[in-house]
């Protein structure tokens, strides 16, 4: 029994050397095949083309310009005069409270201002007549204007009126309804062209910059823009950077307070030298490639730019003509004999 175990591992070891022989001659079969015949490769002519990068966020569009209006009284809403959708000029009137509040002394205003105004234009004939001082003259104006402030406040607060011209986009109230002191009433928004305000990660920030050309798209719709702010420090709370975005919303096909997909082109290029990432080979911190030189591989180190997906710019080292070694590179030296088989 000892006697055949012996023998059966003696067999076996036989075996497992007979198998590393086999292995080493096939090994050595391949590296002759290679010496002979080159390494098979596939190559790419480098040839111009476009490159683009761009950094994407969502954003919250709003009209450029966008102004709410407040009530100055507590009262009731006695008459609305536009619509949400209606385009409204400046201190055209929205809505109006009733003239009889006694917390808006709207006839007590009235009065004082016409009686005041009365008072400055018979002052204006003594003055010229010499029948009061030019400080006399000059309290009465200070009254004047005091009383024409008053009662241009009161009518504001009655009537209430447009702070910027634009379209209506929000009406808060409905006629007779109550509301307090200092409730939002309206808002009016500039639409024609509309803003963004994003966060810029630290590790993006020096990417952007005031004049980039960027792209609000939404529910189909797509309008263009530019940077127009970035600010140069980090916001604590948000760790990042905050950037305005102005965009140009000619038909007002884009409304205010919606979600966008804000797309900022860091880089663009024409005309560029780009290869796929695989392309790409690392020794050192030095980045290279290899090219076909007469059946030859080539090492030539490369200088990278910004990278877009798979997609790297190369700064130098290559140049359009040159045929990059795309697939099989992993396996070659510098001087390396190759097989191009595509």
């Amino acid at each position: 029994m000892r006697i055949t175990g012996i023998l059966l591992l003696l067999f076996s070891f036989a075996l497992v050397i007979n198998g590393c022989s086999k292995e080493k001659d096939e090994a050595k079969n391949l590296e002759q095949i290679y010496a002979e015949k080159g390494i098979p490769v596939k190559v790419q002519t480098v040839q111009p083309a476009p490159f683009q990068k761009a950094s994407y966020y969502n954003a919250i569009l709003r009209g450029f310009r966008e102004s709410s209006v407040f009530a100055a009284l507590g009262d009731r809403i006695d008459k609305i005069y536009v619509k949400v959708g209606d385009y409204v000029q400046k201190d055209q009137v929205l809505l109006s409270f009733p003239t009889d509040n006694p917390a808006a002394q709207y006839y007590q205003a009235k009065v004082a201002f016409e009686n005041a105004r009365r008072t400055i234009e018979r002052m204006k004939k003594l003055l010229k007549s010499g029948g009061i001082s030019q400080q006399d003259f000059d309290n009465a104006q200070t009254q004047f204007e005091v009383a024409r402030a008053n009662w241009d406040a009161v009518k504001q607060a009655v009537k209430v009126k447009a702070p910027i011209s634009g379209y209506v986009t929000k009406i808060n109230v409905r006629e007779t309804d109550n509301v307090d002191v200092k409730a939002e009433l309206a808002t009016i928004t500039q639409t024609d062209r509309m803003k963004a305000e994003i966060w810029i990660a630290e590790s993006e920030i020096n990417e952007i910059h005031d004049g980039l050309p960027a792209l609000a798209r939404w529910n189909g719709f797509e309008i263009k823009g530019k940077v127009i702010q970035v600010n140069m420090a980090m916001d604590l709370k948000q760790r990042a950077f905050k950037a305005i975005l102005q965009f140009d919303n000619p038909d007002n096909t884009i409304k205010s307070g919606v979600t966008a997909e804000i797309e900022i082109v860091t880089f663009d290029r024409e005309k560029a030298i780009v290869v796929d990432q695989t392309s790409l080979l690392k020794e050192g911190g030095q980045h290279y490639v290899f090219v076909n030189n007469n059946g030859k591989a080539e090492k030539r180190p490369v200088k990278i730019g910004p990278q877009s997906g798979a997609k790297v710019l190369l700064l130098e080292g290559l140049k359009p003509g040159d045929q990059l070694i795309v697939e099989g590179q992993f396996l070659l030296k510098d001087g390396s004999k190759i097989n191009i088989i595509g």
